[in-house]
């Protein structure tokens, strides 16, 4: 298939600059929009043999308005965003790319717990804002510092990046306790329950490694906070749909979470706000974790690759 027409949807996500194209205009002619809104992709891909993709919508009518389509490559693991049963009916392989980020989400899960234990930001703003410069004593607290190690972690989700948040837990001399929905093999320093309930009430922190699904949207609820130990941090960098945001905002207010990370929330970018934008004790970032130049050149490279793999007639990585 010699002359591709390429149609990349939203470049900027995954490539706002630093990175390069120049592999895939090896296959034929590239156009890299860096945005796209869902009602201008038929427009924009009417030509177009292949869509390559990261958060737009690609629904079953924009799929039957693109005759020329044959594949479609996702710049992310998810794939929500395609109308998969569609897709498949018209023949269009569309294919992820996993497992490239674990070692960039986890470093980033960790960089949110170990900071939200130093209470990290209110004390360089302590210093930034003058504070410390006024303070009487050489050292200013502006809230407890705890050492993680002997501390309990309990993973809730215990995949690719779950096991690499364990990795690090433990060379930090913490108890690493998992939650399990599938049978899996823990490290055998780990411990693996089925039970979240006893992990709750062990864990000094909890972090959400999950997928997010019809069963667990909103799990971490004003009852699920209710079991965990007074004063835990809880982290998400999995999906803001798994946390009830007003219920969270409420266990940081009245102390039940000594602390709060994100990466992710409910709505992204959040237009209308959120209850845990400004809150005391939480950190909240751009949903980044992914996001380091490595992480996406392994993506980058991961995409190419798998539309190698569909030329050659032997797709990988197809989501259905």
């Amino acid at each position: 298939m010699n002359g591709l027409r390429i149609v990349i949807l939203d470049g900027d996500c995954a490539n706002p600059g630093d990175l390069s194209w120049e592999e895939f205009e090896t296959l034929g002619e590239v156009t890299v929009y860096p945005h796209t809104r869902d009602d201008e992709v038929v427009e924009r891909a009417k030509d177009a043999d292949i869509i390559i993709d990261n958060k737009v919508n690609i629904t079953a009518e924009t799929i039957a308005a693109l005759p020329s389509l044959k594949y479609i490559g996702l710049l992310s693991t998810g794939y929500n965003v395609v109308d998969i049963k569609a897709a498949k009916k018209r023949g269009i392989p569309v294919c992820n790319v996993p497992a490239y980020s674990t070692v960039s989400v986890a470093q980033h899960a960790f960089m949110l717990i170990t900071s939200l234990a130093a209470k990290l930001f209110a004390h360089a703003m302590s210093v930034n804002d003058g504070e410390w410069g006024k303070c009487r004593n050489f050292c200013l607290y502006k809230g407890e510092v705890i050492e993680l190690s002997g501390k309990t972690l309990g993973i809730i989700g215990y995949g690719s990046i779950g096991r690499a948040v364990a990795k690090i837990a433990l060379v930090m001399g913490m108890n690493v306790i998992a939650c399990k929905r599938h049978a899996c093999v823990a490290d055998k320093s780990v411990k693996l329950v089925d039970n979240l309930d006893a992990l709750l009430r062990e864990a000094d922190v909890i972090t959400l490694h999950c997928d997010l699904n019809a069963g667990n949207a909103n799990m971490v609820s004003d009852d699920f906070l209710s079991k965990v130990k007074k004063g835990a941090i809880l982290v998400n960098t999995a999906r803001g749909g798994l946390v009830d945001e007003a219920a969270v905002r409420r266990a940081l207010d009245d102390g039940r979470l000594s602390g709060y990370g994100a990466d992710v929330l409910a709505e992204e970018p959040p237009v209308h706000g959120s209850p845990l934008i400004g809150a005391e004790n939480c950190i909240i970032t751009p949903h980044v974790a992914w996001a380091s130049v490595e992480a996406r050149s392994r993506l980058l490279k991961a995409a190419k690759k798998n539309i190698d793999a569909f030329l050659e007639g032997n797709p990988i990585n197809v989501v259905y």
